[in-house]
């Protein structure tokens, strides 16, 4: 500084003056002002504002150790000079202790231009040691902000441990960094993929060329498996060699490319059933029509008539099975009409209950203002009898099954998310039981030609095989919801064919879609494909959207949000708990909350299963931006 303030506590002028003479002597620039009094030593305190101060240990009116006070009081540190008659050693150890900067005794007062220097220097030190230090904890927040909010899991491996992570690993593997911390990675990786990963680190350490990026399956805290891609480069962590890994979470993008993996191998497989049911078919063509004609050359007496009726049985059965071949392969012949889904299944449910037998409760569920479609009315039935003896089998001791139908709208964002489906507007089919269910091994191969889980003595395996070559030559598709000891729902989607009415009517509902009115919606589902998709149309909406992929995760962020949650939106059936008690325990947090269901089971199945309870807001998956705006708005106004 060029000019210092200094702020004189003495009531004697002689002494200041010895003190001022002695300081311009070093040629220290300064100003002061002196006081003797309590008041005035306040007083310019605040007005003042000294850069030092240099006070008398005892005056008649005031103290030193009471200026000491008051200045520590005020400021974070005044450098603060005691100067004295005379002061033993107690005294002045005392002074010190109170926060005194140091003393001087007036004897030797030609010390104090250099205790002032000195202290000046400490105090300078001072600063420079705090702004670094401010400098470091700013660095620090930076690199802590930067790393934190980075869109991958970074960690650091050295010796198979983790020696650093950032928190969002929570979103990959639902640990926090801290419980993760000293521990092998190795652990929360998927068995299979263990070694692999083990290798590749310690290959990467030594020093071997191998490429930066891989992918790897992991294991989340709830069991989940998900797919991670890891770029991976060698650094020196505290002296010794580690691997820095940015981790990405792929799972959704693997989904997508085993969807699309699934839908070339079923068109493969369809190639190929439909160009071996036309060999057969001729082939069978020629077995039958000879054996007609052997027929009519034997008497029914003849023990040669008998095994010719035999052979013709089996060929027409066997024709029957290349029939429903050329249905998985979209070559049968088909005769479209314009049919009222309604009216079909109507007409439909006598023999359907005869053919699942009284042991089984079959529920009807019309849709209204269902659109027509155009298709063959045989198909339609081969679908029906199809699935619901499917789901028959499925319910050994007897249950519940239902059929229902219904509109539904699919946009591009979820379309997006699901090879095969387009946008546009379709009619629903869905048949639902609550069975044994199936797990995920399964549900990849149920619409292959001959795999069943039946015995062999029971069906051929082309029944859900038919379904689907039935529902893709008439450009639909189909979603399976299942879960072993949960039960199935298989959804059907065929083209809506609407007359120029039903767009028009169609159009002005879509035009009424409601938007946010400022509401905060939290939203819980453990499959991240289908919880990113619905944050983002709820976004578009305007809504603010709190997301967690499990219940417990759900529960702390309910927890830590200081307002009010308006909506949750829950998936029925999670790892943790149901949708049901997890409604309970938030409606606890927040006694106003409104709760909407969803579920890829029909929500009369579910409310079989004892989760649901009457006018509980509810809406069945998949479901467009539309379906989505309607029902938010419905569970929050009604």
């Amino acid at each position: 500084m060029d000019q210092m303030k200094i702020l004189f506590v003495e009531d004697v002028a002689t002494d200041v003056e010895m003190a001022r003479r002695e300081l311009k002597k070093e040629r220290i620039a300064f100003i002061d002002r002196v006081v003797d009094t309590e008041k005035d030593f306040e007083q310019a305190l605040a007005v003042f504002q000294p850069d030092l101060i240099i006070s008398d240990y005892a005056m008649p009116a005031f103290d030193g150790m009471r200026a000491l006070t008051m200045a520590r009081a005020q400021f974070d540190h005044i450098p603060f000079i005691v100067l004295t008659g005379s002061m033993n050693e107690e005294t002045a150890v005392s002074c010190m202790k109170a926060g005194a900067d140091d003393y001087v005794i007036k004897e030797k007062i030609k010390r104090l231009p250099f205790a002032v220097q000195e202290v000046l220097d400490k105090v300078q030190m001072a600063k420079e040691k705090e702004r670094a230090e401010n400098q470091l904890r700013e660095s620090e927040e930076k690199y802590r902000i930067l790393v934190e909010n980075a869109g991958q899991v970074i960690l650091v491996a050295q010796n198979g441990q983790i020696k650093f992570i950032n928190s969002r690993v929570r979103d990959l593997l639902g640990y926090g960094p801290e419980e993760m911390l000293g521990r092998s990675f190795t652990e929360y990786i998927h068995p299979e993929d263990r070694e692999t990963v083990a290798n590749r680190h310690m290959q990467r350490v030594q020093g071997q060329d191998l490429p930066e990026g891989y992918t790897f399956r992991v294991v989340h805290r709830q069991g989940q498996t998900k797919w991670a891609e890891v770029n991976a480069v060698v650094i020196d962590w505290l002296g010794k060699p580690a691997t820095l890994n940015f981790l990405t979470d792929i799972t959704d993008r693997q989904d997508l490319e085993n969807q699309l993996r699934q839908a070339q191998k079923m068109e493969s497989v369809g190639r190929l059933a439909g160009g071996v049911a036309h060999d057969y078919n001729n082939m069978l063509s020629v077995i039958i029509g000879y054996t007609e004609l052997a027929l009519k050359e034997t008497e029914p007496s003849d023990a040669l008539h008998e095994d010719l009726q035999e052979i013709l049985r089996a060929a027409r059965r066997s024709s029957d099975i290349t029939r429903q071949l050329l249905a998985f392969a979209r070559k049968q012949t088909v005769d479209p009409q314009v049919l009222d889904l309604n009216e079909v299944v109507e007409d439909m449910l006598k023999i359907l209950r005869r053919l699942i037998g009284e042991d089984i409760e079959l529920a009807w569920r019309p849709g209204k203002d269902v659109w027509p479609v155009k298709m063959d009315p045989a198909q339609l039935d081969q679908i029906l009898a199809n699935l619901c003896v499917n789901a028959r089998d499925a319910m050994t001791a007897g249950g519940r099954m239902s059929i229902q139908t219904g509109t539904v709208t699919f946009d591009q964002a979820y379309c997006a998310e699901h090879v095969g489906f387009v946008p546009g507007d379709f009619v629903l089919l869905g048949v639902s039981d609550n069975g044994c269910g199936m797990d995920e091994q399964i549900r990849k191969h149920i619409f292959e030609p001959f795999f069943t889980t039946k015995d062999r003595s029971k069906g051929t395996g082309l029944g859900l095989a038919t379904v689907y070559g039935i529902v893709k030559q008439n450009q639909g598709f189909i979603n399976v919801y299942s879960e072993p000891g949960v039960g199935t729902t298989f959804k059907i989607y065929l083209p809506g064919h609407l007359s120029p009415d039903v767009e028009k009517s169609k159009k002005k509902t879509d035009d009424d879609v409601s938007h946010s009115r400022g509401e905060l919606v939290l939203v819980v589902e453990d499959e991240v494909s289908i919880l990113k998709v619905t944050t983002r149309m709820l976004t578009r909406l305007g809504y603010t959207v709190l997301e967690a992929t499990t219940p417990g995760r759900a529960l702390e962020l309910a927890r830590e949000h200081a307002g009010q949650v308006h909506l949750l939106i829950t998936d029925m059936i999670m790892p943790e708990m149901n949708g049901r008690d997890l409604a309970d325990q938030l409606q606890a947090l927040y006694p106003k909350l409104r709760v909407l269901f969803m579920s890829g089971y029909t929500d009369d199945v579910i409310a079989h299963c004892g989760i649901l309870e009457p006018a509980v807001h509810f809406m069945p998956k998949p479901f467009s931006s539309q379906d989505l705006a309607r029902k938010v708005r419905e569970a929050l106004e009604g």
